[in-house]
């Protein structure tokens, strides 16, 4: 047993855990209260203050991608690839950042799929591509409009609500919901459509 290292980091550790319980129960207090300060749901707690973290229930864990749908209805996928997704392909190719383009063609219409390297804004990228579909709009056969895809992916959030009011007849909350609500609701940051 002489060979035993009782000065191991390990050893040590207990050591002070062991003789220094005041320490170490604060310790352990202070990581709880940071846990409920900062948990994403609400327990009720009215007198602790809180800083929750926002939680995605589906996060979009997706590239920085832009879409460009071009329709040329009745037109071959040969075709289409050759007169508008290759020419559309090309010209997105030299915007800054961009880290690849892909091209689909299918019977009638083309789809351009244009990814960002993720240090890239959003927003940035999307007016690069529009000025780029300006130029390569020279390029396409006449009637030919591509056009930018939304700016909201199939994994963003989608917010149900219900219109109720006493007194007031389903017309009167169709209304009330086309003409006031919608478009309160449109104007929130973060809301697509």
């Amino acid at each position: 047993m002489d060979n035993v290292n009782t000065t191991s980091p390990l050893n040590r550790f207990i050591r002070f855990c062991l003789v220094n319980k005041l320490i170490v129960f604060l310790f352990v207090l202070a990581i709880l209260f940071g846990g409920f300060y900062y948990m994403p749901f609400d327990l009720g707690m009215k007198w602790m203050p809180r800083n929750p973290i926002p939680v995605d229930a589906i996060p979009d864990i997706g590239e920085n991608q832009q879409i460009v749908f071009t329709d040329w209805p009745g037109r071959s996928p040969q075709d289409v690839e050759d007169q508008v997704g290759y020419p559309l392909t090309v010209t997105m190719q030299g915007i800054p950042g961009v880290k690849s383009v892909r091209s689909l063609s299918m019977f009638g219409f083309s789809t351009i799929y244009v990814i960002f390297n993720d240090n890239v804004d959003f927003y940035w990228a999307r007016s690069r591509i529009l000025e780029r579909l300006n130029i390569a709009q020279q390029r396409l056969p006449e009637g030919v409009v591509p056009a930018l895809g939304p700016d909201a992916t199939g994994l963003g959030q989608v917010f149900w609500y219900t219109v109720e009011g006493e007194g007031f007849n389903l017309q009167e909350l169709r209304s009330t919901q086309d003409w006031y609500i919608r478009y309160a609701l449109q104007s929130v940051e973060g809301v697509s459509e």
